[in-house]
């Protein structure tokens, strides 16, 4: 009856805790949709609303005349812009996210918010509105939105304490997962570690403790499957680190042959329909971002050629679909010499083949441009997994056979892995969320990942290299 009642009582919180930043997220937007529907009435519907009268006093035509439905549809149309980025970036996520992250979200969401609906007051108007009052409304939503992240974090804290967790480990050091959940105090606690060989009565009896949760860490299936079940019927919550196996059943395809169900997974997860899709979308934003960054890269190609008399580009031999193997083209950042002894290997923090130069470059992503090339083509996709160096292939192949399987699909500029992990993710990480990518692509997806690529371009710790001591082929 104990395990009845503190799973009800656990479903009731989770509840009231999903209530609540529904309505928070919800109050936010509309006090964000108030400042633009100030702004409405004060100041742009009475220049769309006038009739237009040219210099000379000639007669332009009528300006729009809204009654009450149209002044609701155009707030209504605002309302639905800021929720659909806001949800895309993670503006919503409160106590999910921390604050700054939250409000970095929401500058995303919007600038683009406001940026089409600019276009869409001077289609009103048939001719551009002034810029100074929408540049007024971004400033005036982002101190709201500041406060209103610091605001509503306090709240959520203040009422939902940090989940007291239990961690079970197998044979692989649990440092990293208990560096990535201490990085998150304000809402998890890792109470009590245990690891698998103590006993698995021991852990079934430790499980039913006082803990909000469970994480189960890299522990062997044949004890895994019984843990997770055990919990479960229990109605304990359970955070579960996903193996390559996982990854690749989660996208499969369900079936039912009679009345047995069958997980189907695909040899070529990405159709063929959607990959001719992809390719159209690809060579139709390659084009568009080549016009429009032409100048950015053509300042760029002059201050690195007058730093150091140098290169400007730097070509690599990279894999692609099935380690097809091609020249991928990127300004070059680093010194000349920078692997004049021939060996293959990443950057490091605070590299010191890095030129000046180079870190503002690789900062902004700038040195990624040339790659717009690569992409037309047809060596690489927009979004898929990134390339690597044949030789760091297979270093990573010792150690993992299963990153083999990335490379399925045609390399990509930006990726799953770029978006929810960083520069300095270990590979076997970046495989897993390359892998879901793989195995649940969508239209969709590669529209969202672009979106939210956007916003990795000025994440500082997307670029960080990795640690001296960091292991970069490790399989857990």
């Amino acid at each position: 009856m104990n395990l009845v009642l503190r799973g009800s009582f656990m479903k009731h919180v989770e509840s009231v805790k999903r209530t609540l930043v529904l309505l928070l997220g919800f109050v936010g937007l509309v006090m964000q949709t108030a400042v633009y529907a100030l702004f409405w009435f004060r100041t742009y519907y009475p220049i769309v609303s006038a009739d237009r009268i040219s210099q000379d006093g000639y007669y332009l035509g009528y300006g729009l005349k809204l009654y009450f439905r149209g002044h609701l549809l155009i707030l209504g149309i605002y309302f639905i812009l800021l929720l659909f980025f806001s949800n895309t970036y993670g503006g919503l996520k409160i106590g999910y996210l921390r604050p700054m992250d939250v409000f970095f979200s929401q500058i995303f969401a919007l600038f683009m918010v406001n940026f089409i609906s600019y276009f869409q007051l001077s289609l009103l108007r048939n001719w551009l509105v002034p810029a100074m009052p929408i540049v007024e409304i971004f400033f005036l939503q982002l101190l709201i939105s500041f406060l209103w992240a610091y605001a509503t974090n306090a709240l959520y804290m203040a009422i939902f304490k940090p989940r007291e967790l239990l961690l079970i480990s197998g044979i692989y050091p649990v440092d990293d997962i208990t560096h990535k959940f201490n990085s998150r105090r304000d809402k998890y606690h890792i109470a009590k570690s245990m690891n698998i060989s103590e006993g698995i009565e021991k852990v079934y009896k430790e499980c039913l403790g006082n803990y909000d949760g469970v994480i189960i860490w890299d522990v062997p299936s044949e004890y895994r499957n019984g843990l997770v079940k055990y919990c479960y019927g229990r109605n304990i919550r359970i955070y579960v680190m996903p193996k390559i196996t996982d990854v690749l059943l989660k996208g499969s395809d369900q079936l039912h042959l009679f009345d047995t169900p069958v997980l189907l997974l695909r040899e070529y997860a990405i159709k063929v329909e959607q990959r001719a899709l992809k390719r159209i979308i690809d060579i139709i934003i390659a084009l568009v971002a080549i016009v429009v960054f032409s100048p950015t890269m053509l300042v760029t190609a002059i201050v690195i050629k007058a730093y150091d008399g140098g290169p400007v580009l730097y070509k690599q031999i990279r894999c692609t679909k099935n380690r097809k193997q091609f020249k991928i083209m990127k300004f070059r950042s680093m010194r000349v010499d920078a692997e004049k002894d021939g060996v293959a290997r990443l950057a490091s923090k605070n590299d010191s083949r890095i030129t000046p130069v180079g870190k503002f470059i690789r900062a902004c992503r700038i040195d990624e441009l040339p790659q717009l090339f690569n992409i037309l083509a047809g060596d690489m996709s927009f979004i898929g997994p990134r390339p690597e160096r044949p030789e760091i292939i297979e270093q990573y192949l010792e150690e993992m056979p299963e990153f083999a399987f990335r490379m399925k699909v045609k390399a990509g500029l930006a990726g799953y892995a770029q978006v929810y992990g960083k520069y300095n993710t270990t590979p076997y990480d970046k495989l897993k969320l390359d892998l879901t990518y793989i195995e649940n692509y969508s239209i969709w997806l590669d529209i969202k990942l672009m979106l939210l690529t956007v916003k990795i371009l000025f994440t500082p710790d997307s670029t960080e290299g990795v640690d001296e001591n960091q292991i970069t082929a490790q399989k857990n």
